[in-house]
């Protein structure tokens, strides 16, 4: 299976809009390093027989014209707020691709989010035109084992801050966006993996997602081969993570891609 880092940033992105003179705040990251450049999180999972992306953030139009992505199987959101719902309106381009409906994968409370804010993508749809995108919404719960776009998966409950997210596992790799708080259950259910792509947003505690020690802590449970920093914001530079991060443990970069077992 590849993985496709769409994005690996906060909610904001890295640099931040603002800065001096308007073209940024990028905190401690140097801006003249192209890997500090990152757009809102998203992944694209392609195994033998299909292809998965993991939310549609705000950036997904860019994202997907630099990785050369133009289709792909099916979508799963892990929670609803926008930093990774907000592009779902570029998702009829990939209805077009298919000349079909796009499999949606939530939970009951983000589905309900989704059809709230974009009610005209679930009206019913008169084919073959796709003037807006076009979904088949499939209910999802934490825990749950599935098969998706030939991939199966395990569902693994998270918490970020307030509300619940979805981590996902598919054999032994798993991805493990805006995160704070793993549970003893969750732990169990990411026993045994070789590569995690985990949310650390910065190095301080934060109280909606990882921070650096967190993240540590969890990788001296779980003990995965490869750990993969994704979600992070402008204090985390990327050279000075490769520097002093462990080995074995990396930051992410927009349009980076990696095979997993």
């Amino acid at each position: 299976m590849k993985i496709t880092v769409l994005g690996c940033g906060g909610s904001s992105g890295v640099p931040m809009i603002g800065g001096a003179d308007g073209h940024g705040y990028w905190g401690t990251c140097d801006p003249h390093e192209p890997r500090n450049r990152r757009t809102r999180s998203s992944i694209l999972m392609t195994g033998d027989h299909g292809a998965l992306l993991i939310d549609s953030g705000p950036d997904l139009r860019a994202q997907l014209l630099n990785c050369g992505i133009g289709r792909f199987d099916a979508v799963l959101y892990t929670h609803p707020h926008a930093d990774h719902v907000a592009g779902l309106d570029e998702l009829r381009s990939i209805n077009r691709a298919l000349g079909a409906a796009l499999p949606l994968y939530a939970t009951e409370n983000t589905l309900g989010e989704l059809r709230a804010r974009f009610a005209y993508a679930f009206t019913p749809w008169k084919p073959p035109e796709f003037f807006r995108p076009v979904f088949t919404p499939h209910v999802i719960e934490p825990e749950e084992r599935l098969r998706v776009a030939g991939m199966d998966l395990h569902l693994v409950p998270q918490v970020h801050g307030r509300i619940p997210t979805l981590g996902v596992r598919c054999g032994r790799f798993a991805y493990s966006t805006d995160v704070n708080l793993l549970h003893d259950d969750a732990l169990a259910s990411l026993e045994g993996l070789d590569t995690w792509m985990v949310d650390c947003f910065q190095n301080a505690p934060h109280s909606a997602h990882a921070w650096l020690d967190r993240v540590l802590h969890w990788r001296s449970i779980l003990k995965p081969r490869r750990m993969i920093l994704t979600h992070m914001g402008t204090d985390m530079d990327y050279r000075t993570l490769c520097d002093t991060l462990p080995q074995g443990v990396e930051p992410a970069w927009d349009g980076m891609e990696f095979d997993v077992i």
